[in-house]
């Protein structure tokens, strides 16, 4: 049997609870818009339940650990290929195990999961220290990012917090859809316009101003004769030096 969903995360607990109600194992999980019809296979859509997708957590924070809810949203985020089924036989593990298996790492299963759910922490870590925003015309701080997961969702909380009284926007250019923070308040956008003009060609006097003056100090610091490309990359990897000022034509 494959299960198809809208691409949501509740959604495809929703899947999971629907594998339990009907008693039938999910062979694959995948998303409707890329959902092929099988041959001798049975397709099934299953509908978002919000309240199914709280079953399924409730079900397995009491096999596991509370903090599994955090896990399992981190590894779905992560966008890879496989990690519908991926999280669907981790809670089918769960809930055949007496014992908790979130630290079982025998599991080939969760061994996995923890390692991705450790490459979503790293990308969040380097996204809240290399994201730089750039003021607009309008007063607006806007800030494009192209990370490897889809972790806008968990940047949410830090900007927040650091920026509470600024208007600001974090847009990811890849996912084309951002985190728009005004009056105290943060939601998801999309843009009618590329994200490109939100670029130097909108950025405010004032702000250029304030890019080049950056670019002299760091020039003005930096002793080419002792730099240490090695360390320096494993501190700031070449990847994100898009988001850098001082990183622009070095």
């Amino acid at each position: 049997m494959t299960y198809t969903y809208d691409g949501s995360y509740e959604g495809l607990l929703s899947v999971i609870f629907e594998t339990y109600r009907l008693g039938q194992p999910a062979d694959n999980i995948c998303e409707e818009s890329v959902a092929q019809p099988e041959l001798f296979g049975k397709l099934m859509a299953v509908a978002t339940q919000p309240a199914h997708a709280q079953r399924v957590l409730r079900g397995v924070a009491k096999r596991t650990k509370p903090d599994v809810a955090r896990i399992l949203y981190h590894c779905f985020l992560s966008e890879q290929p496989d990690i519908e089924m991926l999280l669907y036989r981790f809670v089918r593990l769960a809930m055949a195990s007496e014992e908790s298996v979130l630290e079982n790492f025998r599991e080939p299963v969760v061994l996995r999961l923890h390692r991705i759910e450790r490459q979503i922490h790293r990308e969040v870590h380097r996204m809240h220290a290399f994201v730089r925003f750039q003021e607009t015309q309008d007063g607006l701080y806007a800030a494009l990012i192209t990370p490897d997961f889809n972790v806008l969702p968990l940047l949410s909380s830090h900007f927040q917090a650091r920026y509470p009284a600024f208007r600001w926007l974090i847009y990811d250019t890849q996912r084309r859809y951002g985190l728009y923070h005004e009056d105290h308040a943060t939601r998801f956008v999309t843009l009618d316009t590329a994200p490109n003009q939100l670029q130097e060609a909108l950025l405010a006097s004032a702000e250029t101003d304030y890019q080049a003056l950056w670019k002299t100090y760091f020039s003005s610091v930096d002793i080419p004769e002792r730099r240490n490309m090695k360390l320096h990359l494993q501190h700031v990897p070449r990847r994100y030096w898009k988001y850098l000022v001082e990183k622009q034509n070095f």
